[in-house]
């Protein structure tokens, strides 16, 4: 390896408190030397606190900041974003599992690309219950996943992107503002804007173990009449809007129609009628921009 760069992983918790040691534990497991891992919690109603603090009196150089209210996952993130000093960052949510090589394989990616605005590295994971039984694989034989300019895949949904599987070089994302604090997720409005600017490089390796629980985030996206979900319907189309107006041409309008589409349809499933007639009017306009 050509140095060793600081990689900070910024470790989030909320609820998580049966499997926070096993994902701080597999940070410390990392087969790369130079890390410096940094806990927040979101004030959990759990016990997650109180198996952080035990978890810290073995490791004692390891900062912990507990939230006093619950801020949410991007304002978490980002207020913890200004306290550490890598020049790569992972957000680590506190119920996944870093593979012993993914820190070392991601910066081995960032020091030997053959791309010279590479922002983001990401990899393969696999998904595992809460009894850490292997569920399947992220990408599968059939998916591409993309390396270089991803915008139009992105915004297409052609390429899907697992937060928890990726490094980012933390000057580009302080540059890009961090996470948007008005939105309910982080992950796809921040691959949009990046994208949009710099390359992204695939690994093909498994690098994480993502858990899937029942009561996940990605879970409510198909909840009927409920609240959370109604939330995160309007934060995909705040995102879709974004992406609208950074689009430059024909093209990469078509591949915002798909997107659209696909939004359009979990919004009848979960029967979110307000959203359904924005994505019908929002397909529309777009669609004469792609003429």
């Amino acid at each position: 390896m050509q140095n060793l760069p600081l990689v900070s992983v910024i470790c989030i918790s909320y609820n998580h408190a049966p499997y926070i040691e096993e994902a701080l534990n597999s940070v410390l497991q990392q087969s790369y030397p130079n890390i410096q891992l940094v806990i927040a919690d979101d004030c959990s109603t759990d016990t997650s606190k109180e198996v952080i603090e035990n978890w810290i009196k073995k490791n004692p150089t390891v900062p912990f900041f507990p939230n006093s209210t619950n801020l949410g996952n991007t304002k978490t993130f980002n207020n913890t974003l200004k306290k550490v000093n890598g020049a790569y960052i992972i957000d680590l949510a506190a119920d996944d599992v870093l593979q012993p090589n993914c820190i070392e394989e991601q910066i081995k990616t960032f020091q030997n690309t053959r791309f010279a605005n590479l922002a983001v590295v990401y990899g393969n994971l696999e998904l595992i219950d809460e009894n850490n039984q292997f569920i399947s694989h992220y990408y599968t034989d059939s998916d591409h996943p993309e390396s270089g300019d991803i915008y139009k895949m992105v915004i297409s949904k052609s390429t899907k992107i697992c937060s928890v599987s990726s490094m980012i070089k933390k000057e580009i994302l302080e540059k890009e503002g961090g996470y948007d604090e008005n939105l309910s997720y982080e992950d796809l409005d921040l691959w949009v804007k990046i994208s949009r600017k710099y390359d992204f490089e695939y690994i093909p390796k498994v690098l994480v173990k993502k858990r899937e629980l029942n009561n996940s985030l990605g879970s409510y996206f198909y909840k009927r009449i409920n609240p959370k979900t109604k939330k995160l319907h309007h934060s995909s189309y705040v995102i879709l809007l974004k992406a609208y107006y950074l689009n430059k041409n024909k093209e990469e309008h078509k591949a915002l129609l798909s997107r659209i589409k696909y939004q359009f349809m979990i919004n009848i499933h979960s029967r979110n009628y307000p959203y359904i007639f924005k994505y019908i009017f929002f397909y529309i306009k777009v669609f004469f921009k792609s003429l």
